[in-house]
């Protein structure tokens, strides 16, 4: 009996790298004052079916001087969304209303702020991502490689 019971511990260890944890699927990301994330590349497991990210601003300037937002999208469609949002403005937190090219977006913070969004991987494995942040003038800095493993 105990052997029994010793298999199938075993035996549900043996699944969970095929599965991953909270953790993993939860990121942080951060924006300065300098005008800066502190990531270039961020990454989570295949198995992660939800990504929730989390930026905190660790800068003191306003969200009108230095504001930042986190926005992925597939590359190839980057600059066209930075374009349309600098034509948006902040109220629409520099972001084309309801484009469908835009995965995953959080709203504009200042300093001491943070914000948070969700999205759903699936369909995202194969694609080439990036994010940035679309305040005019950062997403030429800001910005780096999402990448679903």
């Amino acid at each position: 009996m105990k052997r029994n019971r010793l298999l199938v511990a075993v035996g549900l260890l043996a699944l969970f790298p095929f599965t991953a944890s909270a953790d993993e699927c939860d990121l942080v990301i951060e924006g300065t004052d300098q005008m800066s994330f502190s990531a270039k590349k961020m990454s989570v497991p295949a198995s992660c079916e939800t990504v929730k990210v989390t930026l905190k601003h660790t800068g003191s300037l306003a969200k009108n001087m230095m504001g930042h937002n986190w926005v992925l999208t597939r590359t190839d469609d980057m600059q066209a969304i930075v374009k349309a949002g600098a034509a948006a403005g902040l109220d629409n937190n520099y972001l084309p209303e309801e484009d469908d090219r835009v995965i995953a977006a959080t709203e504009v913070i200042g300093g001491g702020e943070s914000a948070n969004v969700e999205f759903s991987t699936e369909g995202l494995a194969d694609e080439k991502l990036t994010f940035f942040c679309s305040f005019p003038g950062h997403s030429g800095i800001m910005k780096g490689r999402f990448d679903i493993q």
